[in-house]
């Protein structure tokens, strides 16, 4: 029986398209003993490497095993035993792209895509497009907090070949997820760094100043460097669900140094005495935007956990006990 390796690049409808080590695309049925297996780090998703098999006939490709990941991006689903939602596997990095203007860069969200990276231990970039309409330097100073916290910064313009090698050369050979809000240019960057890959470009809407999605679901497209790039409708629909309030402060890296020296444990780094965080923050080592952010999402991350507390595995359990 002829069996092949390779990666999955789409599925619809039950078809799942593979693009085998060799170069071809096979359209391939998930095998029954998969279907039915229900672990969530079992289920097919985008960019799992799998093995094909070909039936007697030499006619149908089937998927008959998903081999072990190196890394995921996932959604969380709320509630006990609905498992997560894998959005991609085994992913190198995550490429954040925002507009200097048209539309105008929000931060606050930016923190949001970058927190969730760091929440699935994924490696993360910052790419600021259409430069062309602002002044580069105030765009740097903008985004200097970034740089300063150990994250990448590119600043890229399609209308004037920009940064457009410089990003090129980091998505050589590795599976990046590329997301960010509508209408930022992430499709025109890609087809002017790759023109083959002919992306369909969003339209900026005038009357509301967002972009229309141009992407449904999550697709794998192949570079010509032998690396991928996920596309993704946005990241904002992962959510958070699996990222603890507790372990919130992690995921903003310039907090890590600061967090040992919190006088108590559970530092909230709120109202706490001998909180290392508020000290970094006060001596400019933390920006008082980047902290800003931290206590906003630990108070939407805290009212989640409050809304699916009785749905919790402790809960249930104290439940069936009192019945």
């Amino acid at each position: 029986m002829t069996r092949k390796e390779g990666v999955v690049l789409k599925g619809t409808g039950g078809i799942w398209h593979v693009r085998s080590d060799s170069g071809e695309t096979h359209e391939a049925s998930l095998r029954g003993r998969l279907k039915q297996e229900r672990k969530a780090d079992r289920k097919l998703a985008v960019g799992d490497r799998v093995v094909l098999e070909i039936d007697e006939r030499g006619e149908h490709w089937a998927i008959a095993e998903i081999l072990p990941r190196h890394s995921k991006l996932a959604r969380r689903e709320p509630g006990e035993g609905q498992g997560e939602r894998i959005v991609a596997a085994n992913v190198d990095q995550v490429v954040v792209v925002f507009s200097a203007a048209k539309p105008e860069p929000h931060r606050r969200m930016l923190d949001r895509f970058l927190v969730i990276a760091e929440g699935n231990s994924l490696q993360s970039r910052i790419v600021i497009n259409k430069i062309e309409l602002v002044d580069k330097e105030e765009t740097e100073r903008a985004f200097s907090d970034y740089v300063a916290a150990g994250y990448p910064v590119h600043l890229t313009s399609v209308k004037q070949r920009v940064g457009l090698d410089e990003l090129h050369d980091v998505l050589a050979g590795k599976t990046s997820v590329l997301t960010g809000p509508s209408g930022v240019g992430k499709s025109s960057l890609m087809n002017a760094m790759y023109p083959g890959l002919d992306l369909r470009v969003g339209e900026i809407s005038e009357s509301v100043g967002k972009g229309r999605h141009t992407t449904v679901g999550a697709l794998l497209h192949p570079l010509p460097d032998a690396g991928y790039v996920v596309d993704t409708a946005g990241l904002r629909e992962v959510g958070m669900w699996g990222l603890a309030s507790e372990h919130l402060d992690a995921c903003f890296r310039e907090f890590r140094p600061h967090i040992a020296e919190c006088k108590f444990g559970d530092c909230t780094h709120r109202v706490e005495p001998g909180c290392g965080v508020k000290r970094a923050v006060a001596a400019g080592s933390i920006s008082a935007e980047r902290y800003d952010s931290y206590l906003r999402l630990r108070e939407e991350i805290e009212e989640t956990e409050k809304k699916w507390a009785p749905y919790s595995a402790a809960s249930k359990a104290k439940k069936k006990r009192r019945g």
